[in-house]
C-alpha cells in the first residue's frame, strides 16, 4: 500500500504505541483522524503530525460510547470522504487477581478493549470494502495467548480480541480487507508505568518501545496487496 493520502484513524491515539503510529504514518504523509479522550495530549499528537506534513482531524471521544464512535466514522466520511485504514488501538488494562476484580474493573476493559472495536469497526466496514485497499489493525497482546496471573480480565478480553480478528479476517478477506491481530509483549508505555513499577531503567531501553510496534504495523500496511499477515507475535529481542 502507498501510505500517501490514505485515510487512516487510530484510537487512542494520544500516548503510546497510537501516538507512535499517528508519527510514523505522518511521516508517511497519509491522512489521520486521531481520537483520545484527553484534549491536551490529543492537541499536541495532532500538532506533532501536522508538522510532519500529514492532514490530521483530531476527534476527542470515548471508544466506550456507542454515539462517540458513530461520530468519529461519520466525521472522518465527511472530512476525507472515505476510510481506508482502521487501527483499534484504544485499550484498558486493571491487573488485580480474579478474587479482587470488580465487576465495574471488568466492564470497562471489556466495553472499550472488545465492544469498543467491534462497534467501530462495524461502523467503519461498508467504507473499507469500498477502498479496494481496506485494512484493519487490531492491537491485541500477547496476554490473547498466555495466561496472566493478576491479569485475568485484561487477558480475557485480548483472547476475546483475537477470536474477532481471526473471524473477521476471513468473513473480508473477499471483500478486499485485510485484517492484522498484532500481539505485542511489554512496551515501555505509559500502560506500562500503570502495572510495572518494578522495571529499571536499564531495562525498560530494552523491552519494546512503541515506535517498534508502529514501524511494524507501517510494514504490514505496505506489504503487496496480495499478501495478508493475520497475526503478529512481537517480543523484545533481548529482554
Amino acid at each position: 500500500m502507498d501510505l500517501k493520502d490514505k485515510i487512516i484513524i487510530i484510537t487512542g491515539a494520544s500516548k503510546g504505541i497510537g501516538r507512535a503510529c499517528a508519527l510514523a504514518l505522518a511521516a508517511k504523509k497519509a491522512r489521520l483522524v486521531l481520537t483520545a479522550r484527553h484534549e491536551n495530549t490529543l492537541r499536541e499528537v495532532a500538532a506533532e503530525a501536522r508538522a510532519l506534513g500529514a492532514e490530521v482531524l483530531p476527534l476527542v471521544l470515548d471508544m466506550r460510547v456507542e454515539e462517540d464512535i458513530q461520530t468519529m466514522i461519520r466525521e472522518t466520511v465527511q472530512r476525507f470522504g472515505g476510510v481506508d485504514v482502521l487501527i483499534n488501538n484504544a485499550g484498558i488494562g486493571i491487573f488485580k487477581p480474579v478474587a479482587e476484580t470488580t465487576t465495574e474493573d471488568w466492564d470497562r476493559m471489556f466495553r472499550l478493549n472488545v465492544r469498543g472495536v467491534f462497534i467501530a469497526t462495524r461502523e467503519a466496514l461498508p467504507f473499507l470494502r469500498q477502498s479496494r485497499e481496506g485494512f484493519i489493525v487490531n492491537v491485541a497482546s500477547l496476554a490473547g495467548k498466555n495466561p496472566v496471573p493478576g491479569g485475568a480480565g485484561y487477558a480475557a478480553t485480548k483472547h476475546a480480541l483475537l477470536g474477532f480478528s481471526k473471524s473477521l479476517m476471513l468473513e473480508e478477506r473477499k471483500n478486499g480487507i485485510r485484517v492484522l491481530a498484532i500481539c505485542p509483549g511489554s512496551v515501555n508505555t505509559p500502560f506500562f508505568d500503570d502495572h510495572h513499577h518494578k522495571m529499571d531503567e536499564e531495562k525498560r531501553k530494552r523491552i519494546l518501545q512503541a515506535p517498534d510496534v508502529a514501524s511494524t504495523i507501517v510494514q504490514a500496511l505496505e506489504l503487496p496487496p496480495n499478501a495478508m499477515i493475520s497475526e503478529l507475535d512481537i517480543r523484545p529481542a533481548n529482554p
